[in-house]
């Protein structure tokens, strides 16, 4: 007779994992094998790497993941390597060479090139890219030989350095808005030279306010006799918010998702108007909008209850 299969009880886990994801592993592969140490019951991550970049991937556990889209829509940071000379279908190391040219550029071209990639630009998503088209991810239209047409996005290239230059190497650092591909833009760098290129390596260093500093290796992850202790904590996501630090009564009202005018209450209230996080002593009650006459509104609440 057979055994039914014992469902695994998994732990509510809140915080937040700064991993240092290997090449080789999707973002998702990451992300299951990282739950699956931390015995969480909910998890997810903060948008993708490609397979063939890594560095840093914040995954969130628990409560943590009410507040994940905010690193979606925050600016990143990464080093790259572009290798100049030859084109791949895919933009990076994954790929087929297409297209092999001579590299004969001087700094001063490279420095020239690079100054027409800071600010706002035009991208054009790649065809090996996760966006879909008719409810498919276009990588399976190109897979398929299939090659759609493709608006261009805007996005903001706020910092293009030259790191190192070794032909027909070119190193660089970048910060960027939500949506840009790196692969793109080592691409078209490549085309402006006259000479074409592909990524050799991607690295994120930052996601918003979070750095690599405490960042873990999946290996050292496994390793860790003690995985739980390694997570930061929710408010980890929100250092860039200015906090308000509401009294015992007001916290119970924030939680029933009442608007609160703070205006003559004795509470810790930034300057500013605009998102904050918001605490009862220390203990994060979630995020809101402070407005107008300091009318606080709830947005995104965390499931705790004032002693």
């Amino acid at each position: 007779m057979n055994q039914a299969k014992v469902k695994r009880v998994r732990d509510l886990v809140d915080g937040v994992l700064l991993l240092d994801k290997p090449v080789g592993f999707s973002s998702n592969d990451a992300l299951i094998k990282a739950k699956r140490v931390l015995n969480a019951k909910k998890a997810g991550h903060t948008g993708t790497l490609d397979p063939f970049a890594t560095g840093l991937l914040p995954l969130c556990f628990g409560e943590a993941t009410k507040f994940s889209q905010d690193l979606l829509e925050a600016d990143k940071t990464y080093d790259t390597v572009v290798h100049l000379g030859q084109t791949t279908d895919t933009g990076d190391t994954e790929g087929e060479v297409i297209d092999t040219r001579d590299v004969n550029v001087t700094l001063e071209q490279i420095h020239a090139v690079l100054a027409q990639f800071r600010g706002p630009i035009a991208q054009v998503p790649p065809m090996y890219s996760a966006l879909k088209r008719d409810g498919k991810p276009l990588y399976e239209y190109a897979r398929a030989g299939i090659t759609l047409e493709r608006e261009a996005r805007n996005v903001v290239i706020h910092k293009l350095e030259l790191v190192a230059y070794e032909a027909p190497m070119l190193t660089l650092s970048v910060t960027c808005s939500k949506g840009t591909y790196i692969r793109v833009l080592g691409q078209d760098i490549g085309e402006a030279l006259g000479c074409g290129a592909h990524l050799n390596a991607l690295r994120r260093t930052q996601v918003g306010p979070l750095t690599m500093e405490n960042m873990i290796t999946l290996d050292a992850l496994i390793a860790h006799p003690e995985p739980l202790s390694l997570l930061a904590p929710v408010d980890a996501l929100l250092a860039s918010f200015p906090a308000v630090h509401l009294s015992a009564e007001l916290a119970k009202r924030f939680l029933n998702g009442q608007r609160l005018a703070l205006g003559k209450e004795p509470v810790t209230v930034p300057g500013e108007e605009g998102r904050v996080r918001v605490y009862l002593d220390d203990k994060l009650l979630g995020t809101a909008i402070l407005g107008e006459y300091s009318i606080l509104a709830p947005e995104r609440l965390i499931a705790f209850v004032p002693q």
